[in-house]
């Protein structure tokens, strides 16, 4: 197995979107996101990065198979979703750097590429020169009846990679959960890291 990691931006990234989106797919269906993708609409929603000045993808490839994936954007290139609990607190997202996800397959855990994919996107930031990194995640309750008994948050590893959570900076985004027949808005919170920390 030959494993590389590799950045792409602009027509590089949109020549990768199919494989990044079905990775999402098959990512995405485990807990805590549950989602049942699609793959039109996760085409369509990459795109934006791609076409977004300043983004960023990160791919892990082994032997031309995209194994893990993350994306990052200045946030003001995203949505309304995204920027307005910023807003409404008085920080500026012109002075953030957005990670969209950051994807990898069960057998790829654990060698550090994870790591790398928030190394990175931090320096892109920093070429950009922006002050903040962020992300949010999903919030499930801890009963979640499809919680799996062995399941660990990621908590522990963002707090090591300098990152704090803002549970005051909410939002929701609106997916299909797996068994479900429509979309509904799941909760998100926010964690930030202070690049010059």
């Amino acid at each position: 197995m030959t494993l590389e990691i590799k950045t792409f931006s602009g027509a590089e990234a949109a020549a990768r979107l199919p494989d990044v989106a079905r990775l999402r797919i098959a990512v995405f269906r485990d807990f805590p996101y549950l989602y049942d993708g699609d793959l039109a609409y996760e085409e369509r929603y990459l795109a934006t990065y791609a076409r977004s000045q300043g983004s960023i993808f990160v791919l892990a490839i082994d032997d031309g198979t995209v194994v893990g994936a993350s994306t990052g954007t200045p946030m003001t290139a995203e949505t309304d979703e995204v920027k307005a609990p910023f807003l409404a607190s008085g920080r500026d997202p012109a002075d953030y750097f957005y990670f969209g996800e950051s994807v990898l397959l069960p057998a790829y855990r654990g060698r550090g590429i994870g790591v790398t994919f928030f190394a990175e996107r931090e320096a892109q930031a920093r070429r950009l020169g922006l002050r903040h990194t962020t992300f949010c995640a999903v919030e499930r309750p801890s009963d979640h009846p499809r919680r799996p008994t062995d399941y660990v948050p990621l908590d522990a590893f963002w707090h090591k990679r300098g990152y704090r959570h803002h549970p005051e900076l909410r939002t929701s985004f609106t997916w299909r959960d797996l068994d479900d027949t429509s979309e509904s808005p799941k909760p998100l919170s926010f964690w930030i890291k202070d690049l010059a920390a």
